[in-house]
């Protein structure tokens, strides 16, 4: 499958490919012509990749799960302990956000946000 097909079945721009063939995540036989032949299943991984990467997943994780599943004898329980690891990532990711969030509402108002938190605040008052 020549890259433009594979373009055409994935909805994907040629351009994406290459960059995941620069990556490691498909590879193509070079024709004498030059031309990247890719084998069939290379559309529903790339399509794996993309939904991969809406879910969250960065390329080097898809790159490193991509291979192991391909070896795990039961890939839908291995991709059910990956969504659980990655669930715990958001998590640990949403408090690390709700805390900067408060962080920075209590900065709201302050003469001087930029100031480090431990250090005095001044009233905006104070300053005019």
């Amino acid at each position: 499958m020549l890259i433009g097909e594979l373009a055409a079945a994935t909805g994907m721009a040629r351009d994406t490919i290459r960059f995941y063939e620069k990556r490691g995540l498909v590879t193509g036989e070079r024709r004498p012509n030059g031309y990247r032949d890719f084998p069939p299943e290379t559309v529903p991984w790339l399509l794996y990749v993309r939904t991969a990467q809406t879910l969250g997943f960065s390329l080097a994780e898809i790159a490193r799960v991509g291979a192991e599943l391909r070896d795990a004898p039961d890939s839908a329980e291995r991709l059910s302990a990956l969504f659980e690891e990655k669930i715990r990532v958001v998590d640990e990711r949403m408090a690390e956000l709700a805390q900067l969030r408060a962080e920075l509402e209590a900065r709201v108002g302050d003469g001087c946000p930029l100031a480090l938190a431990s250090g005095p605040r001044r009233d905006p008052e104070e300053t005019a």
